[in-house]
This record gives C-alpha cells, sequence and structure tokens, in this order.
C-alpha cells in the first residue's frame, strides 16, 4: 500500500498540529510567571481550529481521504484541542487561589477523556452525521474562550478553584457521554430538517460574536450543547 504523506489535507492538519505545539509551549510558560497572558497561546488556538476545519473541508472538496489523514487528524487534535485546554484550565487553576495545587491534576481528566473520545471516534462509524459526546475542537474552545475572561486584561471574571475543578469534570463527561451533538457539516445547503437548525445556530452564533467577540465563545459553545440535548432527548423519546 503506497502512503502519501504530503496531500493538501494532511498538510493542513500538520498546521492544525504545529499551532497547537506552539500554543502548548506559551501555555505552560503562565506556570510561575506573575501575569496571565494568553493572547498568543489563544491566537494559535484560534488557528487550529481554522486548519481543523480546512483539513476536512479540503478532503472532502479533492476526495483525497485516508487513513493515514484520519489518524493524523486525532493525533493533532489530542495536542491541540485534547492537552491544551487541559494546560489552560491548570493555569486557571495555578493563578485562581493559593496553598496545596496537587489539585490541578483534576484538569487533566480533560486530556484524558479527549483521548477516549478521539479513539472511539476513530473506530466509530456511526459519527459520520452527528457526533456522540462533545467533540474536542468545541470543548477546548469553550475553555479557551473562559480563560480570556479569567484574564485581567478583559475584566478578570474570578473562578474559584472549585469552579475549574467542576468544569473540568463536566466537560470530561460531556467528551465521552451518549448524547449525540449535531455536526455543522452540509449534505445539502436547503432550508430543511436538521439544516433549519445548523442555519440558525450559525445565524446565532454570528450575532452573538458581532455584539460580544470572543469572549462571547463559550456561551454559543453552551448553546450547540443544550440544543444537542434537546435534539437527543426529544429522538429518544420519539423511539
Amino acid at each position: 500500500m503506497k502512503i502519501r504523506f504530503f496531500t493538501v489535507p494532511n498538510i493542513l492538519t500538520l498546521c492544525n498540529l504545529l499551532c497547537g505545539i506552539m500554543a502548548v509551549i506559551y501555555t505552560v510558560m503562565q506556570f510561575g510567571s506573575a501575569e496571565f497572558e494568553l493572547a498568543v497561546p489563544l491566537f494559535f488556538m484560534l488557528g487550529s481550529a481554522f486548519f481543523d476545519y480546512l483539513d476536512g473541508f479540503s478532503a472532502r472538496l479533492l476526495n483525497q481521504y485516508s487513513a493515514l489523514g484520519v489518524q493524523l487528524d486525532s493525533l493533532a487534535d489530542m495536542v491541540s484541542f485534547g492537552l491544551l485546554p487541559s494546560l489552560l484550565l491548570a493555569v486557571m487553576f495555578d493563578k485562581a487561589g493559593d496553598g496545596e495545587s496537587w489539585w490541578t491534576m483534576v484538569t487533566f481528566s480533560v486530556a484524558l477523556c479527549s483521548a477516549l473520545r478521539l479513539a472511539k471516534f476513530n473506530i466509530d462509524d456511526s459519527q459520520k452525521t452527528s457526533f456522540e459526546g462533545l467533540a474536542t475542537p468545541p470543548c477546548a474552545l469553550l475553555v479557551g474562550s473562559l480563560a480570556y475572561w479569567f484574564t485581567k486584561d478583559f475584566g478578570g471574571v474570578p473562578m474559584s478553584r472549585e469552579a475549574i475543578a467542576a468544569l473540568s469534570l463536566v466537560l470530561s463527561w460531556l467528551l465521552i457521554s451518549p448524547i449525540r451533538m449535531f455536526s455543522l457539516k452540509f449534505a445539502g445547503f436547503g432550508f430543511t430538517g436538521i439544516n433549519i437548525v445548523r442555519y440558525l445556530f450559525l445565524a446565532l452564533s454570528l450575532v452573538l460574536l458581532i455584539v460580544g467577540g470572543l469572549k462571547m465563545v463559550w456561551c454559543i459553545i453552551i448553546i450547540y450543547v443544550l440544543t444537542s440535548f434537546v435534539m437527543w432527548i426529544s429522538c429518544k423519546k420519539r423511539d
């Protein structure tokens, strides 16, 4: 079997990975520092999300699907959207109070459950049009948005260590939960069926971003999760 390393989708996935590596490096540098500077790691996280979208789009557009690309995508996502949000939560936890900090380990439950979620996704054929559990990119973006609120430069909204630990555990559960989350991948562009939900969600997200900027990303992800939960419960009742 001939394996092609450097296809367009794979190169874009490597760009996702590179952004994730840079974000991890800058986030680790926050431990022990007096200030909490997140502009650089959040910039790279957004870059990872952008390239993560492009690699899938280009694979569909160019019909360049490959088993290698599937595995590479999950490896990149593990760094950019698994390890990185755990590190951000750990830094927030470290700076949220004094005293014993061994509870910081709780924040890495997000990384562990991200690994489980990504491994399951690669062998689960039922997740082509929807996802089982919260996907790693929106989970990471929610953490990044909350970290954005957390910094002094943008209001310094306080979060206790207990709240950060609880958030870590809730996100970890959502990653491996049975809740079906709707996908934003359009098979067609008609205003029918699940596309109605997609269009309404995208329109609402755009309004929130225009009004509140990146600080509203966490709110968008919560709306996404709640909408998916309501749809999942409704489907289960019909069944």
